[in-house]
């Protein structure tokens, strides 16, 4: 029976942009097999249904064919089948459309901001919207 070290396939099939990462996953206890966190070094086989809890979201994939070299998207999607449950699918999808990196949101089509709009973000953010004027 063919089996590779976890933290290999999860890089090879791209969970993972590095194998350090991946290995730091294993480490951190975020990766479990059956139920059980395993370490790097653990050896998966085919069938196997890995468990990795990525930015709070746990996704579910099952070992379809196992590779130890890193290869596209397009041929690493048919090495596992995504069998994460539908419900964290859709949490994930609205963390994702929802998630900006500065934490703001606007509506959607209305473009960017105008310099008053602007002027009235920072000035928000660098906390002077509580300043009373008593710098005494």
């Amino acid at each position: 029976m063919n089996k590779i070290r976890v933290d290999k396939w999860l890089w090879s099939i791209r969970i993972f942009k590095s194998r350090t990462l991946a290995t730091d996953a294993c480490k951190g206890g975020k990766v479990k097999v059956a139920g059980i966190s395993v370490k790097p070094s653990y050896q998966i086989a085919e069938g196997e249904v890995v468990v990795v809890k990525k930015n709070g979201f746990n996704f579910e994939f099952r070992a379809k064919t196992l590779i130890e070299k890193r290869v596209g998207a397009a041929i690493a999607v048919t090495c596992y089948e995504d069998v994460t449950p539908e419900s964290e699918k859709t949490k994930y999808a609205e963390w994702f459309l929802n998630a900006s990196p500065t934490g703001e949101k606007r509506e959607r089509g209305t473009g960017r901001p105008t310099k008053k709009e602007r002027r009235d973000i920072d000035s928000i953010k660098d906390g002077d919207a509580y300043d009373w004027g008593d710098d005494e």
